[in-house]
């Protein structure tokens, strides 16, 4: 079965230096857009893993390596994932996103790329990954059928998948999974060839952010989903807590984590402001959320090594 699509959808599959989305670098990406009306257009990346901090390119942990077989040799003349940020951004904007457990790992690790872009170096990539709907094959294989990409394949296509973890074979696989999805529970309620229903069947949490340290209670309010404020609201933590949001944004989490912590402590401060204005006309404010200093001189640093 075809695809209905309003939207291009863009399936993408992510291979890195390891597993460790706040540590580690992607290493190979693969966009495969479907537009509207069935037409398909491929892009694959390989990225020189770059630690912005220390300057260097990251090593590849030797067991994602033994997975995926590429070597750092194999990556010392390729982009580094600052130098392609445009082209990934040209390819994301105005598409809804799938991948087979793309929700779990690979979102997470590309909106972590973004964010190191932003917060590190001089340029200020202009997407939302968190507005753009997401339907996870993976997830609607679990729900429907037991489990791996290469089960799923011969399940739902008939076919042997060749080429396992090499990302384009991974990508197309996963869009050939999608449509034999949609064709072997065509008539179930459950699945509808719709990407706003695909996207809420295939989503099992309502996340703030990627890593799921905040997650949506049934009044849609931000909620702490670990430590001794598991459970808690954001909001109630940061009016009895305040330091918690500083301890976030100072601890071993992911940047996309400390941006959402962010972004809600500017808006409690923003609350706090308005409820301590004496009475009158109303005024409206847009909270600011924090800023990073760029990583000044970076943008030469990478041109130099392209020369």
């Amino acid at each position: 079965m075809e695809l209905n699509l309003e939207r291009p959808l863009l399936f993408f599959d992510i291979e890195s230096t390891g597993l460790n989305i706040a540590s580690d670098s992607i290493i190979e990406l693969c966009f495969v857009k479907i537009l509207p009306g069935g037409e398909q257009k491929i892009k694959t990346w390989r990225v020189k893993p770059w630690d912005y901090e220390a300057r260097c390119q990251r090593a590849i942990n030797p067991s994602a390596q033994a997975v995926h077989g590429i070597s750092a040799e194999d990556l010392k003349d390729c982009p580094t994932f600052y130098q392609i940020t445009e082209e990934v951004v040209d390819w994301l904007t105005g598409s809804d996103l799938a991948g087979f457990n793309s929700a779990k790992f690979d979102l997470p690790m590309l909106a972590e790329e973004i964010e190191r872009v932003r917060r590190y170096t001089d340029k200020q990539p202009v997407i939302d990954l968190h507005s753009m709907k997401m339907v996870d094959v993976q997830n609607i294989f679990h729900m429907m059928e037991p489990r791996t990409l290469k089960a799923a394949y011969l399940f739902y296509c008939g076919l042997e998948l060749e080429n396992a973890h090499a990302a384009e074979a991974d990508t197309l696989a996963t869009y050939e999974v999608l449509k034999g999805q949609l064709d072997r529970y065509q008539g179930d309620p459950r699945i509808e060839n719709n990407v706003d229903k695909l996207a809420k069947f295939s989503t099992k949490q309502r996340t703030v952010d990627y890593a799921g340290r905040l997650i949506l209670n049934d009044k849609d309010e931000p909620v702490v989903s670990f430590g001794k404020h598991k459970g808690k609201t954001a909001r109630e933590v940061y009016f009895s807590e305040p330091s918690y949001f500083a301890w976030i944004d100072n601890g071993d989490f992911t940047l996309d984590t400390k941006r959402q912590f962010a972004r809600l402590k500017a808006q409690y401060e923003e609350e706090k402001r308005s409820a301590a204005r004496p009475s009158g006309p109303k005024q409206t404010s847009v909270p600011k959320t924090k800023g990073y200093t760029p990583f000044e001189g970076l943008g030469d640093l990478f041109s130099q090594q392209e020369d």
